[in-house]
């Protein structure tokens, strides 16, 4: 109890100053522009979170730092953007590459090319940035299936319409982990794309070969993968759904189906995603497959914010800030053959105070549901998060 009321000691706190002092806050000296048009901007995320269990023997109550990310980046408009984002709190290098402009090369608009390290795009929640996620955690599915940073190439082609994606990321991420090659592909409808008008619907699909690795000895051991999941919450690392590791990988595969609705204040939007491994020497592929669907809705009348074929943070329009509500469903299933990954259901009623341009508080309370070879689980679980962001 001492956890919580330091988290809500420091919430309020932050609340009331935040609030005095509303309109200043919203005006940041954080960009400056060179004689020559350049745009310089300094770009940060801190969280700080709250996680406490009301069921489940194997979570612990838990409050720290979950994010403090602190960036550079550069733009020239017409042209190029460059940046370079570091998460201190994990130790991560986060987005660092370089983008351009092939209006500014060719004369003729093809899109934007970016070279560098940045996440391929299945995933639709997955490919929000960390400052704008709806709720505390990703969904079961996301957690799961999506795959994380890494090095290569990617053009994007936006029309108001429609949305083009293609990568090839041929290294490991910036940490050196993940090593192997990843081709991707996206593309999107975007037949409203206003204001607190939108509709998109979007598929995409990726086809990864990891690559094994030798030791000292000039032992050769093949690539593995593991499909697991948290239950929607950072700040433990129980995963009620695990297939354990699978060896002999061969190649592992993601599938999506992506959908966002926003008309006024009213949001819905929902994935499914599916993750397939196959394996060497005669071995069993794998199969795993998720879903969640969420709605949200503004109460202060402002909408949810999309640009760049992805959502961001509502922009308040009032003094005291803008409150949204949402309801999560999510589903996963992990169990395949011999993998008896675990299947789950949690349900997620969630609560965001926007309360300037930069600062955000959100509350999730989360019912999980999972069963992993006869066993089961039913934790509920309080989220808590102050944000600060620019």
């Amino acid at each position: 109890m001492k956890a919580v009321r330091l988290l809500l000691q420091y919430v309020l706190g932050m609340g009331v100053s935040a609030t005095a002092s509303a309109y200043d806050l919203n005006r940041w000296p954080t960009r400056y522009v060179s004689a020559d048009g350049t745009q310089w901007n300094v770009t940060g995320n801190y969280q700080y979170d709250g996680m406490f269990a009301h069921r489940g023997d194997t979570i612990e109550n838990a409050h720290t730092h979950r994010r403090k990310e602190f960036g550079l980046s550069a733009r020239r408009p017409g042209q190029w953007d460059a940046i370079a984002y570091f998460d201190f709190q994990s130790k991560t290098w986060l987005d660092v590459f370089w983008r351009v402009d092939s209006q500014w090369l060719f004369g003729k608009d093809y899109g934007q090319v970016r070279l560098g390290h940045s996440k391929p795009q299945v995933g639709f929640e997955g490919g929000t940035a960390s400052r704008a996620n709806s709720f505390v955690e990703m969904a079961l599915p996301l957690q799961a299936f999506f795959e994380s940073r890494r090095t290569g190439i990617d053009w994007a082609f936006e029309r108001p319409r429609y949305l083009l994606n293609l990568g090839y990321y041929f290294a490991s991420d910036l940490q050196g982990k993940n090593d192997g090659s990843t081709l991707v592909a996206r593309a999107a409808w975007t037949p409203h794309k206003q204001p607190g008008d939108v509709l998109h619907l979007g598929v995409s699909a990726s086809l990864e070969h990891p690559r094994g690795s030798i030791d000292g000895r000039g032992i050769y051991t093949a690539p593995s993968m593991r499909w697991r999941a948290r239950p929607e919450a950072g700040l433990t690392d129980v995963r009620l759904n695990d297939t354990g590791s699978l060896s002999q990988v061969h190649s592992n595969r993601r599938l999506g189906f992506e959908g966002l609705w926003i008309h006024g204040p009213l949001s819905l939007q929902g994935e499914y995603l599916q993750g397939r491994s196959l394996r060497r020497q005669g071995l069993p592929g794998y199969v795993g497959h998720g879903y969640y669907l969420f709605a949200s809705y503004v109460l202060t009348g402002e909408s949810r914010s999309y640009a760049s074929g992805n959502v961001g943070n509502v922009v308040p329009a009032r003094p005291w800030g803008a409150v949204e509500l949402l309801l999560r469903h999510s589903v996963l299933d992990l169990d395949h053959a011999a993998a008896a990954g675990g299947r789950e259901h949690d349900l997620t009623m969630g609560m965001n105070w926007y309360l300037t341009r930069h600062f955000k508080f959100q509350a999730n309370y989360i019912q999980a549901r999972a069963t992993r070879q006869g066993v089961q689980q039913r934790p509920n679980l309080t989220e808590l998060r102050a944000q600060l962001y620019f």
